[in-house]
């Protein structure tokens, strides 16, 4: 089986074209992100990524909208200007966690309709804040509509549950069984990051994660499927920061290439 590594966008302050030589150096195959709707800037970006040969993952996080139409509209037009893109596939933070069933079903169906007319995926992650916020939830979701498939970024459940989810086997395996796509961010049970993975004090943590991922890569070996995953670790202050000065305690850049390369090569043989 083939995996494919992106590196998120989110935290970047370089100019674009700087980023994007360093994303291609470190060994990714691509970058997620969003995109504005100017053309001209859209444009901009997207000839950056040619010109290095990376991959594009557009990625949707802007549910803000309390009223269901007013969103299913801003939903629409942000996933038809990623789309018009034409990433590989569209990674969407689906709805809200105060939504209704129905409310983040309109949603999940919209997502799907514009996928059959345009040839993209659109996947829907596991997210706090939005529709697939804790994995009972998640589980509900997946057993009544079979055919959703989502990003596994299982940190925001450590986070939602406060634990490392031991308790809620079943539904961590409902996900793994539906999981296109991973966020490799390693989360804790008081929050959806630690603040260096390489730290011995995590070593437990980390390995959980591990598993959880070790678990989707055999899904995808068996079936013979290509996986991506986007190593997401983020910047200040979803990392943790320092009291006063608010300065990061570790490099995000530096964690992210060191969780690609670590799973690089657990997977070599993959």
């Amino acid at each position: 089986m083939n995996i494919k590594f992106y590196a998120p966008e989110w935290g970047n302050v370089l100019p674009f074209d700087t980023f994007c030589r360093n994303v291609k150096e470190a060994g990714y195959h691509g970058v997620e992100m969003a995109l504005p709707f100017e053309q001209k800037e859209k444009d901009q970006i997207l000839e950056a990524l040619a010109k290095r040969g990376l991959e594009l993952i557009g990625q949707y996080w802007q549910s803000f909208e309390k009223d269901i139409d007013e969103h299913a509209a801003n939903y629409e037009k942000y996933l038809r200007n990623l789309i018009a893109a034409k990433p590989v596939f569209v990674n969407c933070q689906t709805g809200k966690d105060y939504f209704s069933f129905e409310k983040n079903k309109r949603l999940f169906d919209l997502a799907a309709a514009l996928s059959m007319e345009s040839g993209i995926r659109i996947i829907h992650e596991t997210h706090r804040g939005k529709s697939l916020y804790a994995a009972n939830v998640t589980y509900d979701y997946l057993t009544r509509m079979p055919n959703l498939r989502i990003t596994l970024d299982i940190s925001h459940w450590c986070n939602v549950h406060e634990s490392l989810l031991a308790d809620l086997p079943e539904e961590v395996a409902l996900a793994v069984a539906h999981a296109d796509h991973v966020h490799s961010r390693v989360g804790h049970p008081e929050g959806p990051q630690v603040n260096d993975p390489r730290a011995p004090e995590w070593d437990e943590t980390l390995e959980t994660h591990l598993k959880w991922w070790d678990a989707v890569v055999a899904q995808h070996q068996k079936k013979g499927t290509e996986l991506t995953v986007t190593t997401e670790f983020g910047p200040a202050t979803y990392m943790p920061v320092m009291p006063y000065t608010r300065m990061p305690l570790a490099d995000q850049w530096e964690i992210n290439v060191h969780i690609m390369n670590l799973l690089k090569k657990r997977y070599a043989t993959a």
